[in-house]
């Protein structure tokens, strides 16, 4: 049934959302022998301009489940260190080459990939469900507890009871809307452009992060072409579509001039996507027979690439506490809470220095049209180079990283 619409009646647990939180919960509790089934409302996983860095962290998980190996035979790219380069001054900000785990280095591969590969081995077991093209659109309470989901298919609706229900269906999350649950919004002043530009056999070597008057460029390598993330300030999209592409070409041109002899490769606005940043958490995470993890729980900027990787440890703690309640029954409301507790903290560090980055740095650097001068934390960190190593640790490995604690059944 995996691909098809079908749905069990009743499963020890639905999952709602079929990204890497959703996916990885689902591979870890099928794995502990708990029937689970992952709704995705979508035909397949190829969204373009999703999250593709796959941190250390994660690649310690895959260790910890054997799959490591197999995984690193998908095709991906390895980055080790982190530079760029602020106005004239070349900066050398993280190295990953001394962080704890098996690999010391962030697997640039597409979402989709490492999707599908979850779900090829998920498959393995019978008790996992993936139904593609399943949307859960509401939830089924008995008094004050959420017993099941209504979904959505191509063949009409149905109902799947379950004995907890998760929401992984991300910062615009119909569950947690459905569930209630009160969402407290950090407030964010910048959103990102996404756009593709080829890589060249002979480019120099690229800084990740460019910025220089008015802006801010990540360009991050990928197999043949850079994924860029354009910064600007919140809701300025419309204004820089109206000043027109040509504009648009040379503002890239001007932050990595690298990238000069390709802006035309940008034909149509279709090709530029934004992303509209939010920040912000949950107060309460659970409801009798219902958990909400991943950016459902705590949406996160792109800054450092961080969400996918907190939302698979959100799914890592969420299975090392629930498996076994799940195997005799519905878990209590306080054990769902467990899973808020230990995993709150980790998110709302990184959401604040999150913010600390965007509110101290980016805004002031998207309102100067002088020539930037270096923070001089950057400064430091390329004049010394072990202190490289803290920031690696905080965006590599992350605070209180988790490791696979359910069994293989």
């Amino acid at each position: 049934m995996s691909e098809r619409a079908e749905l069990p009646d009743h499963v020890r647990c639905c999952i709602a959302g079929g990204g890497p939180a959703g996916m990885m919960l689902g591979f870890l509790l099928a794995r502990a022998g708990v029937e689970t089934l992952v709704l995705e409302k979508h035909a397949d996983f190829f969204r373009d301009f999703r999250g593709d860095t796959i941190h250390p962290s994660t690649l310690t998980v895959m260790a910890e489940l054997g799959l490591l190996d197999e995984f690193l035979q998908l095709p991906h790219d390895e980055i080790a260190e982190l530079s760029g380069r602020v106005g004239t001054t070349k900066l050398k900000m993280v190295d990953l080459r001394h962080v704890p785990g098996p690999c010391k280095f962030i697997a640039m591969m597409p979402q989709w990939d490492f999707l599908d590969f979850l779900a090829a081995h998920a498959r393995r077991y019978p008790a996992f469900h993936l139904a593609m093209e399943a949307e859960a659109t509401d939830l089924v309470r008995d008094g004050d507890r959420v017993v099941g989901v209504r979904v959505r298919t191509k063949d009409g609706e149905r109902v799947v009871r379950a004995d907890l229900v998760v929401g992984a269906d991300g910062r615009s999350s119909a569950v947690r809307a459905r569930a209630g649950l009160v969402v407290v919004d950090t407030g964010v002043p910048i959103d990102v452009l996404w756009l593709r530009l080829s890589r060249r056999e002979h480019d120099p070597g690229a800084e990740f992060g460019n910025i220089g008057p008015g802006g801010i460029l990540v360009a991050i390598p990928r197999s043949d072409y850079y994924q860029c993330a354009f910064v600007i300030r919140k809701s300025a999209f419309d204004t820089i579509k109206a000043n027109g592409l040509p504009a648009f070409r040379a503002s890239i041109a001007k932050l990595a001039p690298f990238l000069a002899d390709r802006v035309d490769e940008l034909q149509d606005w279709d090709q530029v996507k934004l992303l509209t940043v939010t920040v912000d958490h949950l107060r309460a995470w659970a409801l009798p027979g219902l958990l909400c993890i991943g950016d459902a729980a705590h949406a996160m900027s792109p800054i450092f690439g961080v969400g996918i990787n907190l939302a698979i440890q959100d799914a890592v703690a969420a299975a090392n506490l629930l498996y076994e309640p799940l195997r005799s029954g519905a878990p209590t409301l306080a054990q769902l809470q467990r899973v808020q507790h230990r995993r709150e903290w980790p998110a709302r560090m990184v959401q604040r220095i999150q913010v600390f980055v965007q509110d101290r740095f980016m805004t002031r650097l998207l309102d100067t049209s002088n020539l930037p001068r270096a923070p001089w934390i950057l400064r430091l960190l390329t004049a010394i180079p072990g202190f490289r190593r803290i920031p690696a640790y905080v965006v590599g490995i992350g605070f209180r990283p988790e490791h696979v604690r359910t069994p293989f059944a």
